[in-house]
């Protein structure tokens, strides 16, 4: 599989998340607010923790740990996409700007 940049991640999940509206409009007649999406980001990445835990051998989770955590990160990735440009951020500089921040204090 190629590797991605983060332009391209952004594109796909846009479009993603433009399906995901139409079905939550479908379903419920409103699509999911900022707060809505950033609550389910919230419970990815917890499950992103459990199965770290059954990954490293100290949380009992069965034989898929390793599938469920690669669609979670994923999916934790695409979430932190979807949130920074509904609240009107380039999750490219903000990313920019940690990693530059981040490096400058550990220099």
């Amino acid at each position: 599989m190629k590797n991605l940049d983060l332009a391209e991640i952004k594109e796909r999940s846009l479009v993603l998340r433009e399906r995901y509206r139409e079905l939550e409009l479908q379903h419920h007649g409103s699509e999911w607010t900022v707060e809505e999406d950033a609550l389910a980001f919230l419970t990815d990445a917890g499950l992103v923790g459990r199965l770290t835990m059954s990954q490293q051998g100290r949380w009992p989770k069965g034989e898929q740990t390793v599938p469920e955590l690669e669609h979670k990160l994923g999916e934790c990735i695409w979430w932190l996409t979807v949130l920074a440009d509904r609240m009107n951020l380039d999750i490219n500089e903000a990313t920019a700007k940690f990693l530059t921040k981040t490096e400058n204090l550990l220099k």
